[in-house]
This record gives structure tokens, C-alpha cells and sequence, in this order.
């Protein structure tokens, strides 16, 4: 096992690991490109490795996808890197060899173990340097559907990504005939560095679906004037999107052929894993109804949809019993329909299903600013605070002093925050995009920020932009019930609002108006095991997949406490507000950000400190 590591993050930024150490690589994998293969190019798909010792390396080389040729990073040889295949209960080791020439890591997104072994550079440890080896060495203490991914630099959007699966002690809840995974990302033959560059001089530069003045969309002469004054699109859905991206299942494109073998009758579990860099996707399979089983890794109660949206960093695992056709298309379109990914669930091999052409393009709308919180975004206005007493919260902790968190007061969409006035109505003369008297005193004004929510109500119900008015079935946050009930129940002792913030134009983003700085940065702090209930408000239009390392949060989606759902990851949607519960219980230092992964090389992260037992915050 490795040296324990310093455990100041100034420290680690500056030195090397101690657990760092030269290695024998794999015949296949020595030198830093691996397009020295036998093939000369980076492979699609993976393997499985498994065992109490595992051996992972990095490296370089080209990739090929649908014509199209680009650099790659791969683990052992392949994007996705292999399938990891643990058990639970077992001690792993897991030794990781950098043959790049820059720095790497490996994140085990969603594991519970000690921080010191998260893989976040200059968080909870140094890095990897070239043609060093690092040992992660940690006991596994959950199941499920999870993955692993470099938190260096933007290596994840060139393919350093896998899936890792882990097997219960005690047994599946649901029996399956056939186990898959379906792990969704993005091919760009464009290096990542001058897509971030492009991205921040110039914000449509990839937006192929901007529109005109004379294209006839639904909006009147005001709402007009209001994207301009913003300098955004109503189409201004995804920062990057096809043609620039190629969507990939398993690392193969839509024309090259990914299948997964069934008889009729059996039940199908496809993991679907969200590796993407930043693209949601809508997932659905004409003809067949899913099961969602398991989000996030964390078992739910089943519950049947006909399309579901994956955010960047989600897993969902859902079930299937496909009977009468010899196939299934698995259509997995990107959330401003430029593109998709597919596979398909074949009866014997070769055979095809029709794949149904990109439905038209959603358009973004006043109401993703807060502006009019109506019934037709499928939630339910001021649940925010779950029907908690707030009486026993300390709400001057951690900002935000001055604020009234009180209980839902009649007339006011979330948590007791009246609309501004003219928020609810329709006209929008004279409304200010940046209207910062509505922000708590501690949020940064700055250029960072160019948008106010007007007034953010909770979007848990949310299915997702695009999938609001569909006629079938969709998943939201909502429908999610924790399957085994949960551990902690306490009420919070406090409530901390945290506002996502931005500027589109600048490709600045941020969390109360901050840029990250790992150096000078004051963490988030939690005491041990103390119980929190975390706001996040969404003064952006777009949607934002925030993911918390090392712990799981509850989401306060209108479940009981008891089965209030557990992920790592929600989706904060445009203009508006998402809560959860969480129990600081895994000491050490902690990544927090946006999935995104240009939206958090921009600024969007902090660090969240849990000191341990004895420690005094």
C-alpha cells in the first residue's frame, strides 16, 4: 500500500506523490503512444479485468471513428479503458501506470473510500507523473453502477474514461437473464485544449442551430430583445454538439454496428453510464417500456418510463423484456438533438431495427431564466424545503445570514422567496438580466455573473429540456425512491444556499460568483457526521450537473426521509433550484463541481472539507 499522503492541499499541489513509483509496464503498453500497436490505432470497446490486483496504464495513440481521425488517451489500450469488475467487500489494489508525458489520474466516480485515494490533482493527491506508477489501495464498501475517469487537465474528453461495475455479497434485487453496459461519450477529432480556447473567445462558436431573425420561432418582439440583450440563442442548449462531436456507445459511433444479443422473453439490464464530456442524452428504445432499477449506483424502487435523461456523470441501470420484434434500437439523442448515439438489442446477429430521424431541436425559454413557473415544467412549486422545521436550523452558518429560509409562504413559488414583481406575469419590459438585489450579500458580484434568476422554484420534477410535452412516459428526480432505507434521518441543522453562477460570453463559471483557485481557495467546511441540507440555485440557462466526491446526498424530491433517493450527482436545470440532505461523514478533502467538463475547468468547483472525529471546524 502507498505511503499515507500529506494531507495539506497546498502540499500536494506543490510536491510529488510518495505513493508514486517507476514500474514494469505490459509488453503492449510501454512507451507513450500506443498507436505502436499492431493495429497502429487506439481500439474501441473493452475488456474486463477483476481480481484483488489490478493493472491499469495510460497512455496515447490515434483514434479512428467513422472516418474521422484524432487523438486519443486510452487505458490499456482501448476507449473506453476496461471494464473494472469489483466485489463487494473486497480489499482492491489498483496500480496505475502514466506512460503520457503529462500528468494523469484516475477518479473512481461514486466510490466511497478514503479521500487520499479520490485521484483528484492537487484535492486529495499530486497526480501521476510521466512513466510513474500509483497504487490505490482501498476496501470496497457499496455495489453497483459506476465508472472511472482522469480528473487531469481535459484528458476525460479524449477517451480517459471506463466503466466499473460492482457485484453485491448478497445478490442482485432484481434477476436478469443479460447483463450490459451502454456507456455513452463523445468522439472529437479537435484537440480539448482548442475547444476550451474557442469556447471562451467566441460562445457559439460550436452552436450549429443558431437562428435567424426571420426564423419562425414562437416568440414575440420582446423576448427577442431580451436574447439579445443577454447575447444568448434560444438555441444555446449545449456549448459543444454534433458535428464537432461524433456520440459514441462503448466507443463506437452510430454507423459502426453496436449490438447486444437477446431471446425473447428474457430480461435485458443495460447499465447505461453517462461518460460524456458535456453532452446530455435522451434515451429511449421504441417499442419497449424500462424499468429504472438503480441510480447513481444506489438501488430504487422500480419504476417504468419510456425515455429517461442522463446527465454527465449519471448512471442509471434499467431493465428490459424485449419479445415480439427481432430488434430494438437503443436511440440515445443529445439534448439539443444534433446527433445520437445507438446500439441495438438484436435477436441474432446483424439484425436491425429502424432508427427514427433526431426530432426537432428544443429551444430554451423565458422560463429557464425563473421568469414564469407554471405547472408545465412537471414540478411541484415550494417543496423546496421538504415540510421541514426550520425552527432548529441555524441559518447564519456558512453565509447567508440575512436571508429568511423560513417555511413556504402562500403566494411565493419556493421556500418562502416572494417573485419579484412582474416576474409572474407576461410582460418582461424593463426586467434587469442581473438584478443583484435578489442575491445574499456573500455572492461575489463581478463579470463572472451576468444573470439573475428571477425566482428559482425547485425543478425536481423536471424531466428535461425537450421531454416536457412528449406524450409518454419520462423520469424525473421525482419519480425516485430509495429502495433500502436510509441510514440517517436526522433533520438538518442548517441550511447552505450555494448559486451557481456565470458569464456565457466570457466562458466564466462559478459557484456564488468564485472561480476555483486550489491554492487560495477557503473550502466548504462540514463537522463530523454533521447533517446538512444543501440549496443549490441555478442563476444560469443552462442546466448543470453538480457532482459531490466521496459521499452520497439524499435528494429532498418530495419522498419520505427515509427514502428520499441517494445519488452523487443532480441536475440543477436553467433558472431555478434543486435541494438535498447530506451527512458529512467521510473526513478529508473533497472535489464538488459541475460535470461539465469545460463548464469546470471555467471555474465551477470547490472543495468540500468533513473534518474528522475531534477535529474542531
Amino acid at each position: 500500500m502507498s505511503e499515507p499522503i500529506n494531507l495539506s492541499r497546498r502540499g500536494l499541489i506543490r510536491g510529488l506523490g510518495t505513493g508514486a513509483a517507476l514500474a514494469a509496464a505490459p509488453a503492449w503498453a510501454r512507451g507513450a503512444n500506443l498507436s505502436e500497436q499492431a493495429t497502429g490505432l487506439i481500439r474501441a470497446g473493452f475488456d474486463e479485468v477483476r481480481g484483488p490486483v489490478i493493472d491499469l496504464s495510460v497512455g496515447a495513440g490515434m483514434r479512428m471513428v467513422q472516418g474521422r481521425r484524432g487523438r486519443g488517451v486510452a487505458v490499456n489500450g482501448s476507449v473506453p479503458g476496461p471494464l473494472v469488475r469489483l466485489r463487494e467487500g473486497q480489499n482492491i489494489r489498483l496500480n496505475v501506470t502514466n506512460h503520457l508525458d503529462e500528468d494523469t489520474s484516475i477518479h473512481w466516480h461514486g466510490l466511497l473510500l478514503p479521500f487520499q485515494f479520490d485521484g483528484v490533482p492537487g484535492v486529495s493527491f499530486p497526480g501521476i507523473k510521466p512513466h510513474q506508477t500509483f497504487t490505490y489501495e482501498f476496501p470496497v464498501r457499496q455495489s453497483g453502477t459506476y465508472w472511472y475517469h482522469s480528473h487531469s487537465g481535459l484528458q476525460e474528453q479524449s477517451g480517459h474514461y471506463g466503466p466499473l461495475i460492482i457485484d453485491p455479497v448478497a445478490g442482485e434485487p432484481v434477476r436478469t437473464d443479460r447483463d450490459y453496459i451502454l456507456l455513452l461519450s463523445e468522439f472529437t477529432p479537435l484537440h480539448p485544449k482548442f475547444i476550451m480556447q474557442r469556447l471562451r473567445t467566441g460562445e457559439h462558436y460550436f452552436n450549429r442551430q443558431l437562428p435567424s431573425w426571420t426564423d419562425k420561432y414562437p416568440m414575440i418582439g420582446e423576448e427577442r430583445r431580451m436574447w439579445a440583450q443577454m447575447r444568448m440563442s434560444p438555441t444555446d442548449i449545449a456549448d459543444v454538439s454534433a458535428p464537432t462531436y461524433t456520440y459514441l456507445a462503448n466507443g463506437r459511433g452510430p454507423k459502426e454496428g453496436m449490438e447486444y444479443l437477446f431471446t425473447p422473453g428474457e430480461k435485458v439490464r443495460l447499465r447505461l453510464i453517462n461518460g460524456g464530456a458535456m453532452t446530455y442524452f435522451n434515451v429511449r428504445i421504441p417499442g419497449l417500456a424500462m424499468t429504472v432499477i438503480a441510480a447513481d449506483g444506489q438501488n430504487v424502487r422500480p419504476v417504468e418510463v419510456d425515455e429517461l435523461q442522463i446527465a454527465v456523470g449519471e448512471t442509471y441501470d434499467v431493465v428490459v423484456e424485449p419479445r415480439g420484434e427481432e430488434a430494438y434500437a437503443i436511440v440515445c439523442e443529445s439534448m439539443d438533438r444534433s446527433g445520437m448515439a445507438l446500439a441495438m438489442l438484436a435477436s441474432r446477429p446483424g439484425a436491425r431495427a429502424p432508427v427514427p430521424a433526431l426530432r426537432e431541436p428544443p429551444l430554451l425559454t423565458m422560463a429557464d431564466m425563473g421568469m414564469n413557473h407554471g405547472p408545465s415544467d412537471g414540478c411541484q412549486a415550494g417543496t423546496d424545503h421538504g415540510g421541514m422545521d426550520h425552527g432548529g436550523m441555524d441559518h447564519s452558518a456558512m453565509g447567508h445570514a440575512g436571508m429568511d429560509h423560513g417555511a413556504g409562504k402562500a403566494g411565493t413559488g419556493d421556500g418562502g422567496q416572494a417573485a419579484p414583481k412582474g416576474a409572474s406575469g407576461h410582460s418582461m419590459k424593463g426586467m434587469p438580466m442581473r438584478d443583484i438585489s435578489l442575491l445574499p450579500p456573500d455572492v461575489a458580484i463581478g463579470p463572472g455573473l451576468d444573470m439573475v434568476s428571477m425566482a428559482p422554484v425547485d425543478k425536481l420534477g423536471d424531466p428535461g429540456l425537450g421531454l416536457r410535452d412528449v406524450k409518454h412516459r419520462v423520469l424525473n428526480y421525482r419519480m425516485l425512491s430509495a429502495l433500502e432505507p436510509n441510514a440517517d434521518t436526522r433533520e438538518p441543522s442548517r441550511l447552505l444556499e450555494i448559486h451557481l453562477t456565470g458569464n456565457m460570453e466570457r466562458y466564466m463559471w462559478s459557484f456564488d460568483g468564485r472561480m476555483f483557485d486550489a491554492v487560495s481557495d477557503v473550502p466548504i467546511r462540514f463537522a463530523w457526521k454533521e447533517r446538512v441540507r444543501v440549496k443549490l440555485v441555478n442563476n444560469t440557462m443552462m442546466a448543470h450537473p453538480i457532482h459531490l466526491h466521496g459521499m452520497f446526498f439524499e435528494l429532498v424530491n418530495g419522498q419520505p426521509p427515509a427514502h428520499q433517493p441517494r445519488k452523487n450527482i443532480v441536475t440543477v436545470q436553467p433558472g431555478a433550484s434543486a435541494t438535498f440532505d447530506l451527512t458529512a461523514n467521510e473526513p478529508g478533502d473533497w472535489a464538488f463541481h459541475c460535470h461539465l467538463l469545460y463548464h469546470m475547468h471555467g471555474g465551477m468547483m470547490q472543495i468540500v472539507t468533513v473534518m474528522g472525529p475531534g477535529d474542531k471546524p
